[in-house]
């Protein structure tokens, strides 16, 4: 499939121009932990245990000439764990909704994940739909069909299928969404009060967040 035109990888050390926040959301056991570790340290840890509260990773890339530095945060998948979480949504403004192709009821919760992240995180945040564990074909319980039609149904800006153990297709889902987010929002950024800093990056945050702020 290839990487979208225009992204590249930079060393997560380099000064960055743009900073933003991107959020995992999805059951317990779909992946979204193995996803993030593929993804920032190409790592996969078979025997992985449910995330508790929140995990944080980051990874540097470089689209249209600029230093992008995406700040990815694995929230955890049981309900005690909601309100919790429910702090990490703000200031997000990517999210990746992810299933697990083999288990019909994580496919059912992607609305409920979904509308809680319309609740919690800030106007405007760029969704996409993974369903993960593609390489469970064998055990498929969610049609790439449906996938798109709650894509549609939802007005997210794709889906796609991903697996996290032979790291098919992981690259290219948060590359996706780098670029989506980017071409979105760099453009709004001095509208929004982010303006550069006294470094020069810019930081795209929604108004009121200041930089450097948690959320």
């Amino acid at each position: 499939a290839g990487l979208p035109a225009g992204i590249a990888f930079k060393d997560e050390e380099e000064d960055y121009d743009y900073l933003f926040k991107v959020v995992l959301l999805g059951d317990s056991s779909v992946g979204k932990s193995n996803l993030l570790a593929r993804f920032t340290r190409d790592e996969f840890d078979l025997e992985s245990r449910s995330t508790i509260g929140v995990e944080f990773a980051s990874k540097s890339v470089s689209h249209d000439g600029r230093r992008v530095k995406a700040q990815i945060w694995d929230t955890a998948g049981q309900e005690r764990y909601h309100a919790i979480a429910g702090a990490y949504y703000r200031g997000a403004i990517g999210a990746l909704l992810v299933y697990d192709i083999s288990r019909r009821q994580s496919f059912e919760s992607i609305e409920r994940w979904h509308r809680e992240l319309l609740d919690r995180a800030d106007a405007g945040v760029v969704v996409m739909l993974v369903g993960n564990k593609k390489d469970l074909e064998a055990q498929r319980a969610v049609s790439r069909d449906e996938a798109e039609a709650l894509v549609a149904k939802h007005g997210l800006a794709s889906c796609i299928e991903t697996s996290a153990l032979d790291s098919s297709n992981v690259e290219e889902t948060f590359m996706r969404l780098v670029k989506d987010v980017y071409d979105r929002k760099q453009a709004k950024a001095p509208a929004a009060g982010g303006g550069a800093a006294p470094s020069g990056r810019v930081d795209i945050r929604p108004p009121g967040q200041a930089a450097g702020q948690k959320a």
